[in-house]
């Protein structure tokens, strides 16, 4: 395939980024910037049977590989499809057993090995930026990067030598670091996890904490779409970042994955942080600063220590977590301040999983209102946060509001999906039914 580039659009040198893409022509909130399938994608283990593993088609009734009995399709020709890639796995599941366990990561790379091998000429995901091309930053990696890489490797040799060639070690450890630092996590209309892919095209793009693009996923394409009015000789700013954040958070974040430290409006400005970190009101006594300090330290820490505790402690003891950190921080913090959202957020997601509709729907409502101000316009977190309220009220029969919450959930997907993305069918049958 020759360079054609992406219509609209031209790769440049960003002055004090590299390498970036810009408009050559003006689009509206909501166009189409150009759409960019998947040069290599994994499904998660978890949503197996519920996805089509080869054209991620959400349905009942997929038919499962006759041989390892854990892969899902629609139909015959998506079975044929996936194949070459499936082939890698199916009979090492079966011969495995319960001890097959490589990380998604790992999986996605022999897939993009075995792609390198049969796919000679640039594919249709690398009209602006090659596989070759993109950042792997080996040295700016710590210790602790290192060692990952490393037991990724050795998870690829373990699982895979028997159907896959592998290319020298220094060649693996710059493959893991590139996938590492430009893959993509694919989620669905709630942000849940579906995949892992890489997507060089959607990689050239630099981060801005105010972007003007969203980059949402139909099927195994990821889309772009403008958020903001771009016009011709603007750069494309994507966000690799969730930003609920106040400013220091996001920069350590983005230093950490993504090796820079960002000087975008939003950072240099820092106009969000205030509300961000919001103290509560009326306090007899305010706050020192070194209290506020601590506290923040506390918040920090308790979001880590959750996030280590969801891979062991049950689902009870983790809402006990967050009911604990949100008493603590609710004696210095706002209900709006981040780290308070932060906890209540993972809160819902425990009531959730317990079907603790109403505990779930307490948490929603107090997030969604703080969401809409933090978050840029059109933000996937405050169209997925209205979705799960949406169907929260809807559940415990409280049309009126559920309807009312999916219509402003698909008035944020409608310009950040397109309006004929398959999600937004299924919200508008939603709503339909209920008449």
């Amino acid at each position: 395939m020759k360079t054609e580039g992406i219509e609209g659009t031209e790769r440049f040198l960003s002055p004090g980024k590299g390498r970036g893409l810009k408009a050559t022509k003006q689009f509206k909130v909501g166009d189409l910037v150009f759409a960019c399938p998947a040069y290599a994608y994994v499904l998660t283990v978890n949503e197996r049977g519920g996805h089509c593993e080869y054209c991620f088609t959400r349905k009942e009734g997929l038919s499962k590989c006759g041989k390892c009995k854990q892969a899902y399709y629609c139909n015959v020709e998506c079975q044929r499809g996936d194949w070459p890639m499936h082939k890698l796995e199916c009979s090492a599941m079966c011969a495995y057993g319960e001890n097959w366990c490589p990380s998604e990561t790992v999986r996605l790379v022999a897939r993009i090995i075995l792609k390198q091998k049969s796919q000679t000429e640039r594919t249709p995901s690398e009209r602006v930026l090659t596989l070759r091309e993109l950042e792997a930053h080996l040295d700016k990696m710590d210790d602790e990067k290192n060692e990952m890489n490393d037991t990724d490797i050795a998870a690829l040799h373990h699982f895979y030598s028997r159907h896959l060639d592998f290319p020298d070690n220094a060649a693996l450890t710059e493959l893991f670091a590139q996938v590492n630092c430009n893959g993509f996590t694919i989620e669905d209309e709630e942000l849940s996890h579906l995949g892992s892919a890489v997507f060089q095209d959607v990689a050239l793009m630099n981060h801005s904490c105010s972007p003007n693009v969203i980059v949402t996923y139909k099927g195994t394409v990821a889309e772009v779409r403008a958020v903001q009015e771009i016009n011709p000789e603007d750069e494309i700013f994507n966000s690799y970042i969730d930003l609920l954040y106040p400013t220091e958070d996001r920069i350590e974040r983005l230093k950490d994955s993504y090796f820079f430290t960002c000087d975008c409006k939003e950072c240099t400005s820092k106009s969000k942080d205030k509300a961000k970190m919001e103290i509560r009101q009326k306090l007899s006594t305010p706050p020192e600063d070194e209290e506020i300090t601590q506290m923040v330290l506390y918040a920090r820490n308790v979001i880590e220590e959750f996030r280590r505790a969801k891979h062991y402690k049950s689902p009870s003891e983790l809402l006990e977590i967050c009911e604990l950190s949100l008493e603590k921080m609710g004696s210095i913090f706002a209900e709006t301040n981040v780290y308070m959202l932060h906890m209540m957020y993972q809160a819902m997601g425990v009531c959730l999983y317990m079907q603790d509709w109403d505990g779930a729907m307490k948490y929603g409502e107090k997030i969604v209102q703080p969401y809409s101000v933090h978050y840029p316009p059109y933000s996937l977190n405050v169209a997925s946060m209205y979705l799960k309220l949406g169907r929260l009220y809807l559940g415990l029969e409280r049309s009126t509001q559920g309807v009312k919450a999916l219509k402003k959930a698909l008035a944020i997907m409608d310009i950040a999906h397109g309006k004929d993305h398959p999600y937004i069918a299924e919200i508008q049958k939603e709503v339909e039914d209920l008449k």
